[in-house]
């Protein structure tokens, strides 16, 4: 064997790395690997995504399966690459080297994915070649010789088709056979000589890739028929943005309708769980901070879940079925106008769901400047914990019609507020292209993949870790704050003879009151400056703060039908419009700026990010309330 072999003491775990370019399959295979025995984490120092996961070969060996960042190369161009390069070649801090690496191809391009395959055989390293999704392959009438292909490259190649579990048995049988044989050479001095490919050196790859087609390639397939009718439609310069703009606006329909059942049946359980404690709990200040602090408040937050999944589910929909990329090429026209190219819709749109993996995806733009302008305006979108806010003000201040024949007048708002957040990114981009950091636009390259059903069981453990991360955030983060909250609106306790509610006497009360006179031109009081405070922390807490403070107030309870009504009769309506203005534009959280600080290696980047979106909020929420009040919203 031409790569290198390795023999793996019965005891020890082996580790093996997939490795490939991005639309290969890689992390499906993944995914049908280890199933639910992964664990998620980031490498040391930076925010990009380690996946790992522990399984056992046919006879017996226990591996640690890495699933690395998609790359075309070694020759990093990005940060996502640099981290593939840095753990292939052993130079990753606090990261051993692979004892083996498989590299996952898509059948149907191996004339793009080749390259990345030949840099791998250089580094001398036990090594695999995965040709996966060979069903599609093979509809498109590609024939394939798996002998000649593994002949000329010298290391053996399997088939699979991922999404159906079929050839992963032979390639576990081949992982083992690599960890039965006797080492050949460790390679390791090969490693420590690695210098990045020059550009004859990538000549000579591409050379080396068509004499390979043409020794393997018994007959090339025709590109698929469906693919090519479907993106006659999809990328088309009209009808393919509008139907991206259609998709969104459903989107944000479903968020509101889908959830209704399931955020019923969890506000039924939290209100029961109240009670309970309620009747069998003495009156104390234990009482209070489970029933008024914890439980309320952690159910405030927790009833909004099944929204976040759902627009979680829109979004790994679109990623497995190629439709993502489709997206970006649509928006290239667009974000070109602003300096961008459509490369930065895809971090955008993850930002939907959560800044801070939308930030971490920009490390997939190689030029600098387009990756610290996406990174600067990726927390403008709207992300999943500001759903919160926005369906309880929505709730309280929006009817529940429908308009323009059926379309729900609540999710039409919703949409609304997305939408002005788009605007606003696009709005900065250009401006900071145009200022702080000018330069050239860079033309947008990407590859196409096939469209595909999305693997029900990829997406069901999406879902999964997306839903552990929003609880672990609760249990953590959340709760934290929930009870810093409790005991700054419980303490000290009111005077002898007091006349208003406990909490106006509260720390939570004096700080409220410290910052109404410079909120109060935005139309905001002392209980909105009391939310937005701990809101700093984790954005979703905002709700909770506010069930907390109009809870001890007098309310009869921090249940959301309970807040909703009480905002509804206590705000105006130019108050309420201009938080949800406040909160198009500041909101990021502290885990947002920390994730910042790490991809730009800056505090100042994110300091600067603070400053102008909290500029940006106070002037929205200003224009908002007086221009409300001018039409009679007060």
């Amino acid at each position: 064997m031409t790569a290198g072999t390795l023999a793996v003491e019965n005891l020890r775990t082996a580790r093996i790395a997939l490795v490939g370019p991005p639309n290969s399959g890689k992390t499906t295979l993944f995914n049908t690997l280890t199933g639910s025995r992964q664990k998620t984490a980031n490498y040391p120092g930076v925010t990009v995504e380690r996946k790992s996961g522990l399984l056992k070969t046919p006879s017996g060996h226990p591996l640690e399966v890495l699933d690395l960042p998609g790359s075309y190369s070694l020759r990093a161009r990005s940060p996502d690459e640099a981290i593939t390069r840095d753990v292939v070649l052993g130079r990753q801090a606090q990261e051993t080297l692979p004892d083996a690496l498989v590299c996952v191809t898509d059948a149907t391009n191996l004339g793009q994915h080749l390259r990345l395959l030949l840099e791998l055989r250089q580094l001398g390293r036990p090594l695999i070649l995965v040709l996966n999704m060979m069903d599609i392959a093979q509809k498109r009438g590609c024939q394939i010789s798996i002998e000649a292909l593994s002949r000329q490259l010298g290391i053996p190649v399997v088939t699979t088709v991922a999404m159906r579990k079929s050839g992963v048995q032979d390639l576990l049988g081949q992982i083992d056979a690599l960890l039965n044989q006797a080492p050949a050479g460790n390679g390791l001095t090969a490693l420590s000589d690695w210098v990045e490919p020059s550009p004859d050196a990538i000549r000579a790859y591409h050379r080396e890739v068509e004499r390979l087609l043409r020794e393997a390639v018994v007959r090339e397939g025709t590109p698929e028929h469906f693919t090519r009718q479907l993106d006659r439609v999809l990328l088309h310069p009209v009808a393919g943005p509008l139907i991206l703009l259609t998709l969104l606006f459903l989107m944000f329909q479903a968020v509101f309708s889908w959830a209704e059942t399931p955020m019923d049946w969890i506000d039924g359980g939290i209100a029961s769980l109240q009670q309970w404690l309620s009747a069998h709990m003495q009156d104390s200040l234990l009482k209070s901070l489970m029933v008024d602090g914890i439980i309320a408040g952690v159910g405030g937050v927790v009833i909004f879940l099944p929204q976040i999944l759902i627009l979680f589910l829109f979004i790994l929909l679109l990623e497995d079925s190629g439709y993502m990329t489709r997206a970006a090429f649509l928006m290239d026209r667009l974000m070109s106008a602003v300096g961008l190219n459509g490369r930065a819709f895809i971090p955008l749109l993850s930002s939907f769901a959560c800044a801070i993996p939308g930030i971490m995806a920009a490390r997939t733009i190689a030029h600098p400047l387009d990756r610290l302008v996406t990174i600067l305006i990726a927390p403008l979108m709207t992300c999943s914990a500001r759903l919160p806010v926005y369906v309880l003000l929505i709730a309280a201040f929006v009817p529940a019609t429908t308009v323009w024949g059926g379309i729900g007048l609540q999710g039409l708002v919703m949409f609304g507020l997305y939408a002005t957040g788009i605007v606003g990114a696009l709005v900065v981009a250009g401006v900071l292209r145009l200022t702080l950091l000018r330069g050239e636009s860079q033309p947008l390259l990407m590859e196409l993949p096939h469209y595909k059903w999305p693997n029900p069981a990829n997406v069901l453990l999406g879902l999964w870790e997306r839903a552990k991360i929003f609880m672990r955030r609760i249990g953590t983060v959340i709760l934290s704050v929930l009870v810093l909250l409790w005991f700054l609106s419980t303490f000290p306790a009111p005077p002898d003879g007091a006349t208003e509610p406990a909490i106006y006497y509260s720390f939570a009360g004096q700080i409220g009151h410290a910052l109404e006179p410079l909120l109060a031109p935005i139309g905001f009081n002392w209980q909105i400056a009391v939310a937005l405070v701990p809101g700093l922390a984790a954005r979703e807490v905002a709700v909770a703060a506010l069930g907390t403070v109009y809870a001890l107030s007098g309310d009869e309870g921090a249940v959301t039908e309970a807040l909703t009504a009480t905002l509804a009769q206590n705000w105006t309506l130019a108050t309420a419009l201009a938080l949800l203005a406040w909160y198009v534009f500041a909101p990021q959280c502290l885990a947002t700026l920390a994730a910042v600080r790490r991809e730009t290696n800056s505090w100042r980047w994110a300091a600067f990010m603070f400053a102008y979106l909290m500029t940006l909020a106070y002037i929205a929420a200003f224009v908002t309330y007086r221009v409300a009040l001018a039409l009679g919203g007060g």
